[in-house]
């Protein structure tokens, strides 16, 4: 593996070369996020998509914790497998989204059908972990789902009249430098103001008007996404070996900052967009992640190796999943995610993890 072949290598080098790779990480990840959101916008103008359906393409797999949960349930770790995707669409919603409303609050409307989808997504699970045995078919299944929810995104926005998220009038006043006056507010569907400021940079010059400059972008959107995942990935080797050198890996704390720097990627790409002016990106990121945790990455899992479902996670992480997704839509659903929002997410979030922690001695999680 090649995350493997670096950690080894990191520890090597000493506790200051983690420290260095920790840092290089965070800075590239900052970055690329940064190109993200930039190729994604602009893409969606160029080929006249909807940037949500971009979004949730994009950033709803996550490549690194599947890749991960790979690894473990091909050395007979399932049980840590399952605590990685279930880990990751609590963090999600407990952290990544209650931040994003605690630091910047935001309007963002959002089709009733899609926050259905993301509340019911968990609940997919149940009928599965009743079983208590779930194997390769269950597996194939959940993969089924999952890309039946993407088919099913991307057919309602090409449907809808005015697709969710694509605003013909930012079309329009998209500037031959591939940006739009800085001071325009765009009123989107449903009342609520979208700031799509579409900051000019250096490679609009390049690719702004080239016959396919929608298909570059996509292109450009793809390296950057690689850029993210290799970014993550040195986070989080250098966090494991910074955790390990100090001595922090047996404390609660240690499982903290863990928990902390292996969110960072998913919290900054909900937070960057909002920040940005493109909630759709944050939201899409946000419900495509959630629905790809309890679908597909499991369905990846299981075509490796099957998985016995403990008592723990029908009756407690399952069901505290439900309560902050359905939390999670229903904030969402008001159309201005406020501060309340998020720090209620998050208590709820906190008290979960010090539950798990501290009575039934674990917690799934992400990474």
């Amino acid at each position: 593996m090649v995350e493997e072949a670096i950690e080894s290598f990191v520890e090597s080098q000493g506790l200051w070369f983690a420290f260095l790779v920790l840092a290089t990480g965070g800075v590239m990840l900052l970055a690329f996020i940064e190109k993200l959101i930039s190729y994604l916008t602009r893409a969606a103008l160029g080929l006249g998509v909807s940037v949500f359906s971009l979004a949730i393409l994009f950033t709803g797999f996550e490549f690194d914790d599947t890749i991960l949960a790979l690894v473990f349930a091909s050395g007979g770790l399932e049980d840590v497998a399952l605590g990685t995707a279930l880990g990751t669409a609590l963090a999600i919603v407990g952290i990544t989204l209650a931040l994003a409303a605690i630091v910047q609050p935001f309007s963002v409307d959002v089709p009733r059908d899609y926050l259905v989808l993301l509340v019911v997504s968990p609940l997919v699970l149940l009928p599965l972990v009743l079983l208590g045995t779930l194997t390769v078919i269950h597996g194939i299944g959940l993969l089924v789902l999952f890309f039946a929810f993407l088919a099913y995104v991307v057919y309602m926005e090409h449907r809808r009249n005015v697709p969710v998220f694509r605003d013909t009038d930012v079309i329009e006043r998209v500037e031959t430098d591939g940006g739009v006056e800085t001071d325009e507010v765009i009123e989107a569907d449903g009342g609520i103001a979208a700031h799509d400021r579409i900051e000019p940079i250096l490679e609009d010059e390049f690719v702004a008007h080239r016959t396919y400059a929608g298909y570059v972008w996509i292109g450009l959107a793809v390296v950057a996404l690689a850029g993210v995942v290799l970014g993550s990935i040195l986070i989080e080797v250098g966090s494991e070996v910074v955790v390990e050198e100090t001595g922090m890996e047996e404390t609660v704390f240690g499982a903290t900052v863990i928990t902390l720097l292996l969110t960072f990627e998913n919290v900054l790409l909900t937070l960057e967009p909002v920040r940005r002016g493109f909630p759709e990106i944050g939201i899409g990121h946000v419900i495509g992640s959630v629905v790809f945790s309890v679908t597909g990455n499991i369905g990846f899992v299981l075509l490796l190796a099957d998985l016995e479902i403990g008592t723990s996670v029908l009756y407690f992480h399952l069901p505290a999943l439900l309560v902050l997704t359905a939390l999670g839509a229903y904030f969402v659903g008001t159309r201005r995610l406020r501060r309340r929002h998020g720090v209620l997410l998050g208590g709820l979030y906190v008290v979960y993890w010090l539950v798990a922690v501290f009575v039934l001695g674990g917690v799934p999680i992400a990474g």
